[in-house]
């Protein structure tokens, strides 16, 4: 969970890296279904400047959904769809494997509004049953299990800001 307290009891991020969680603002959020990358920085600025829509950096989500997702969905998603007055779209979107029961894509987003790839998803007939976040700008998840992280170095920022697209 992305947040310092849950009222519930449940582990927050905070509680899995304890004191070196000392200051640190999440970079975006994961939502409570949702597991893969999460940047924490001390840095609300830096945050600031990789959440702002109009930086475009990208978001890269590698997504399970029910059903058989076909190309022409794909492209109403690259399209956008309007839920609840806010206009959703992905910015590219990749089938990896698709049957009857279930599709295998990967979504890149740059604006992040809440559970946006879910309502997306959603809109076109097809919920989400899976959602990990792979990379946020030029920082990857890699193979950091559950619970795992790293720091990262002040390269890595500076490459993150700069960075426009990723391919997985």
């Amino acid at each position: 969970m992305t947040t310092r307290r849950d009222p519930e009891g449940r582990t927050t991020v905070y509680d899995v890296l304890g004191d070196a969680a000392e200051g640190l603002v999440p970079v975006g959020r994961l939502d409570l279904a949702t597991s893969g990358l999460l940047l924490l920085t001390s840095d609300t600025g830096l945050a600031n400047q990789l959440t702002d829509p109009q930086n475009q950096v990208p978001r890269v989500y590698v997504v399970t959904v029910r059903g058989k997702l076909t190309r022409e969905d794909c492209d109403r998603l690259e399209e956008g769809v309007v839920d609840r007055g806010a206009r959703l779209y992905a910015d590219q979107v990749t089938l990896r494997k698709v049957s009857a029961r279930e599709s295998h894509l990967v979504v890149t987003l740059t604006e992040g509004k809440n559970r946006e790839i879910r309502r997306l998803c959603e809109a076109v007939g097809h919920p989400v049953t899976r959602l990990k976040r792979v990379a946020f700008g030029s920082f990857t998840l890699g193979d950091l299990a559950p619970g795992e992280w790293r720091e990262v170095s002040e390269s890595e920022v500076r490459a993150a800001l700069s960075v426009r697209s990723v391919r997985l």
